[in-house]
């Protein structure tokens, strides 16, 4: 039995509403101010809470020791579409925020943003899409100039839809469809990363509950422009020795991880993780009896591989929750969030260097 007690149900109803909140890359604030909001009320001993020019959320929390500082992180922002042409029928040609299969997507509910504020409902779908009328549509390939949005507003014209506020540029969230079954299961958009970030919250909570503080002092980074690859390439203190990225790991054929375990990656395709922070994190899940599992993850990159491009010094390792079917329709289990914020904890409180 663990003496860290971990409450599932909370870090799960933290995480629902997270992925209920909107934040595809470049429009943050609403799951930024949730996510600040919500580790502030956790009362964190010694725990501060700032926010960067770039929009991310900063933490530091005071060490026992000074001399090997650690850093923290995790993404906020998701996967998304922006307007990129009102078309003479009414509907919308966008460009995607990150990326996925047109497939993916298709289909699905979205809402459109405006500059003021004013929100409109839509699907995503291709072009002439019903197979009644276009026989082609089953075979057309599926990009960028076949997909838009179909608002559910009468437009039949650019006018009509300048007339709503709709302009080039407005953000388009995807639908996330998050339900939690009663085996344990979370499906939804976004779980990449936002389910990195529940595990963060829930390891804190689980320290601060037991008293606890981590080993060194530790700069946290819920980073808002992962998904365009440079969320974590600045915001940490120079003198940083380690930092754990926590992102989702990556299921699939080949791949030895699941949905019930927390992922250790080796190596993604920016190359190794750094060799002692693997040989760390594998100790720890060993010593205490974690479930997890060794992977690597053939085309992935992560805010500790932005990190390094930026130039940082830091030893760096990266973990999470399993993920099945990621940059589409994802799906984890709470066993999976449960193992993740375990490790994290040990990490936070491990002594050694």
């Amino acid at each position: 039995m663990s003496d860290l007690q971990f409450d599932v149900q909370v870090m799960t109803d933290f995480l629902v509403k997270l992925l209920n909140t909107p934040s595809p890359t470049g429009y943050y604030s609403e799951a930024m101010d949730y996510v600040h909001q919500a580790f502030a009320a956790l009362e964190v001993p010694n725990l501060t809470l700032t926010t960067t020019p770039k929009g991310a959320l900063l933490g530091f929390w005071k060490g026992s020791q000074t001399d090997k500082p650690r850093g923290m992180t995790a993404h906020v922002d998701t996967l998304g579409l922006m307007v990129k042409e009102i078309k003479g029928s009414g509907r919308l040609r966008t460009t995607q925020l990150g990326g996925y299969m047109w497939t993916a997507v298709e289909f699905e509910g979205v809402t459109v943003r405006t500059y003021s504020d004013q929100r409109y409902r839509g699907t995503l779908l291709p072009s002439n899409p019903s197979v009644h009328v276009n026989a082609g549509i089953r075979d057309a390939k599926r990009e960028e100039s076949l997909m838009e949005v179909r608002l559910d507003a009468k437009v039949n014209s650019a006018d009509d839809v300048r007339q709503l506020g709709i302009e080039v540029g407005d953000f388009v969230f995807l639908d996330p469809r998050v339900e939690v079954t009663d085996t344990g299961f979370i499906r939804s958009r976004h779980l990449d990363d936002k389910a990195g970030v529940a595990v963060i919250y829930g390891a804190l909570q689980a320290l601060k509950d037991a008293g606890l503080r981590p080993a060194q002092d530790t700069t946290f980074l819920i980073a808002n422009y992962e998904e365009v690859g440079h969320g974590g390439s600045s915001g940490f203190p120079d003198n940083l020795y380690e930092l754990l990225a926590i992102d989702m790991g990556a299921l699939g054929d080949g791949q030895a991880g699941d949905e019930f375990s927390a992922s250790i990656c080796v190596k993604d395709s920016s190359g190794p993780y750094h060799f002692m922070m693997n040989n760390k994190l594998r100790r720890l899940a060993e010593t205490f009896e974690i479930a997890h599992k060794l992977d690597i993850y053939p085309y992935y990159g992560s805010d500790g591989s932005a990190y390094w491009r930026a130039g940082g010094q830091a030893r760096v390792g990266l973990i999470g929750p399993g993920v099945d079917a990621s940059h589409a329709y994802e799906r984890t289990h709470q066993d999976s969030l449960y193992h993740s914020a375990h490790l994290i904890a040990r990490y936070l409180l491990d002594d050694s260097e």
